[in-house]
């Protein structure tokens, strides 16, 4: 048991230690996503005349950047992140802006949605983390006042809208839902009436409605969805193969590293399909293994919640949960055509450095809460 100095109240806070079952289950999904990235990804890598661990070694290395940056951040008092949650949002909507400036922004498969700085990274990553801090800051603050319209809707409504805006011109409709959704959660949790949540749930309707009206892609992608095999040379094609994989995985599964879609049929199964993979190897018996660690993970972020010491580290641990929770379930959803097919990764699993990087960086965060958490139960 350590003693830190409060700045804020001039005591000194009695600080324990880290929520070991949660750092355990976060680093097993890490090396369940490494070895599965590896079984998924030779193939691909070959075929593009790059060598076999090629993917493999550039996760692994942000893997290891990320677990670094995990236990560090969560060595750190978590209330540093509520000075900084604004200037992280600021930053992460200027980022999400700069994607539309030429020379910045890259387009890849039609859409514009990466920022290439040195390194090539999504802005809506740090968008979701800017939205999750931000909004637990003004929580915390609004405490008592979050069931007003002045203070327990328009500041949030209006955050979420400027980064809607931004998404939707990239386009990026994973990301909207996701960032929307998380939002909405957090809303909820800290307070907000009911009634504008229907009303929220009104203008989703609509705007969705506007969407597929716009985006002549997102209305293919709705029929591929509800009838894969009748457009099975493109639309179709990714999650058809999906579901071969997953079906050909029977009980137990062909073996680890005996897929046979991963041979140039899935496409890109190192990404966001590489959950259809696990199914065929690993059978419905790893499937649920690894859903099983995702849902203990999950709660446990959720008990941190409950225990923190302050409303703004509940929020913020509510938040990242629901946030992870949310990217597991839509990622499975699409995978299984149980949802439209939208591009959502799954946490510690596809391939993508700076997705992995700031996902294990916010599981510090959370751990960061739970050795602070301590002193309100001994208290």
């Amino acid at each position: 048991m350590e003693l830190e100095h409060d700045v804020r109240t001039g005591r000194e806070t009695r600080i324990g230690y880290a929520d070991i079952p949660y750092l355990i289950l976060t680093l097993l999904l890490v090396l369940v996503g490494l070895v599965m990235l590896f079984s998924a990804s030779y193939a691909s890598a070959i075929h593009d005349g790059l060598p076999p661990t090629y993917y493999f070694f550039r996760q692994s290395v942000f893997a290891a950047i990320g677990i670094s940056a995990m236990l560090l951040v969560g060595r750190m008092n978590y209330q540093f992140w509520r000075v900084f949650a604004f200037w992280i949002l600021g930053g992460a909507i200027l980022l999400l802006i700069a994607v539309a400036i030429p020379g910045i922004g890259v387009s890849h498969n039609g859409a514009r949605r990466w920022i290439r700085i040195g390194v090539e990274f999504q802005p809506s990553e740090f968008a979701k983390l800017g939205v999750v801090l931000s909004f637990s800051a003004m929580m915390s603050v609004f405490r008592d006042k979050m069931k007003t319209f002045r203070y327990g809707v328009l500041p949030f409504a209006a955050i979420l809208a400027v980064i809607a805006v931004l998404l939707y011109l990239e386009p990026h409709m994973s990301a909207t839902v996701i960032i929307l959704l998380t939002g909405a959660a957090m809303m909820f949790l800290g307070g907000t009436r009911l009634r504008w949540f229907l009303l929220g749930a009104a203008a989703g309707i609509l705007l969705v409605a506007v969407y597929l009206s716009t985006k002549g892609y997102a209305g293919d992608r709705i029929m591929a969805w509800r009838d894969p095999f009748l457009y099975p040379r493109d639309e179709g094609y990714q999650i058809i193969q999906s579901l071969y994989a997953i079906g050909s995985g029977g009980l137990f599964g062909l073996g680890l590293g005996r897929s046979r879609q991963k041979y140039l049929y899935l496409p890109e199964p190192e990404n966001d399909y590489l959950f259809a993979i696990v199914c065929e190897e690993l059978g419905l018996a790893g499937a649920f293994l690894v859903l099983l660690l995702f849902m203990l993970l999950v709660i446990r972020g959720y008990w941190i919640a409950m225990h923190a010491r302050d409303r703004f580290g509940a929020m913020v641990a509510a938040g990242m949960t629901t946030l992870l929770a949310l990217q597991v379930f839509l990622n499975i959803g699409v995978v299984t055509n149980f949802l439209p097919s939208t591009g959502i990764s799954l946490p510690f699993f596809s391939y993508g450095g700076t997705a992995l990087v700031l996902q294990l960086a916010e599981m510090g965060i959370v751990l960061s809460i739970s050795r602070y958490g301590t002193q309100s139960e001994t208290e």
